[in-house]
C-alpha cells in the first residue's frame, strides 16, 4: 500500500473505516480481493509474486495493511513485508503482542496497522516501538505515521468529513480518485528525482508501468458486519473491474 487513512471508533457506527490506494508496478502478478480460498474468512487480494497481500479484514474484524517506507538505495530485507499482513490475519494473537514478537530487521522498511478489533495498533521497523492508536482519524503513506505530507493531510481531512454518509462510499472513493499533483515547493524529499517526487506526491499515482492498481474501502460495523469494496486500475489509471464483499450479522 501507498495510502492509507483509517478512522478508529471515530464513528458511532462504524468502529473501523478504512481507505486505500495500492500503488505498484502494474506487471506484479496478484489476485483480486476475495474470500481467501485456505481461510474463507479472510478477504483481500493476494500478491502472486510473495504470496502475502498489502490489506485484509476478516468476517470478525480482524484488519492489517502494510505500506513500504521510501527509503532509495537501501538493501532488499530477507523476507517480504506483505507476509506480516497475512500471518496476523491468520493468526489469533492481540495486535499488540503480534506487533511487540516482529523481527523487523528481516525486512525492507515497513509501517504496518494491525486491528484485532478491540485495538489498533501502528508499527514500524523504522519508527520506534509500536504505538496503541486513540480514537481517531490517522494518515500513512510512505513514512511514519501522519507524516504532514500533503496528500495524506488532504486525505485525513477529506476522510473526516465523508464519514457521516457511510455506509454510501461513493466520497471515499473519490477522495482516493484524486490525482492532483502538488506544488513543487510543498514536494517532501524522500530521495527519488523530481519527476517521481511529482508523480508521487499524487493520492491517485498513474504512469505507464506504475501506479495505483487498486482502491479500497472497508468497515466494520458496530454490529459486527464486515465490507470490502475494491476497485482495479491498470496503466495510466485505467478503470478494470472491481469486487464487493459484505457480510450480514
Amino acid at each position: 500500500m501507498c495510502l492509507i487513512v483509517v478512522g478508529w471508533r471515530a464513528h458511532a457506527d462504524y468502529p473501523l473505516v478504512v481507505a486505500a490506494n495500492r500503488d505498484e508496478f502494474y506487471a506484479r502478478p496478484t489476485a483480486e480481493a476475495a474470500p481467501w480460498p485456505e481461510a474463507p474468512a479472510v478477504f483481500g487480494g493476494i500478491d502472486r509474486e510473495a504470496g502475502g497481500t498489502w490489506l485484509g479484514i476478516t468476517r470478525s474484524g480482524r484488519f492489517a495493511a502494510v505500506t513500504n517506507v521510501r527509503e532509495p538505495g537501501m538493501a532488499q530485507g530477507q523476507c517480504s513485508r506483505g507476509m506480516l499482513t497475512r500471518d496476523f490475519l491468520l493468526s489469533r494473537q492481540t495486535a499488540s503482542d503480534y506487533a511487540q514478537g516482529l523481527a523487523g530487521e528481516h525486512y525492507s522498511g515497513f509501517n504496518l496497522l494491525l486491528s484485532d478489533g478491540e485495538s489498533l495498533v501502528y508499527c514500524s521497523n523504522r519508527d520506534g516501538a509500536p504505538r496503541l492508536l486513540a480514537p481517531g482519524v490517522y494518515g500513512l503513506s510512505n513514512h511514519q505515521l501522519d507524516s504532514p505530507w500533503p496528500k495524506l493531510l488532504t486525505a485525513r481531512q477529506r476522510f473526516a468529513a465523508a464519514l457521516p454518509a457511510l455506509p454510501a462510499d461513493n466520497a471515499l472513493f473519490t477522495l482516493l480518485a484524486d490525482d492532483s499533483i502538488v506544488a513543487d515547493d510543498e514536494l517532501p524529499q524522500t530521495g527519488v528525482s523530481l519527476e517521481w517526487e511529482r508523480r508521487l506526491s499524487a493520492i491517485f499515482v498513474k504512469s505507464e508501468n506504475y501506479g495505483t492498481r487498486a482502491s479500497t474501502v472497508a468497515w466494520q460495523r458496530r454490529d459486527g458486519a464486515v465490507h470490502l469494496h475494491e476497485q482495479r486500475f491498470g496503466p495510466h489509471g485505467r478503470a478494470l473491474q472491481s469486487s464487493l464483499i459484505s457480510t450480514a450479522v
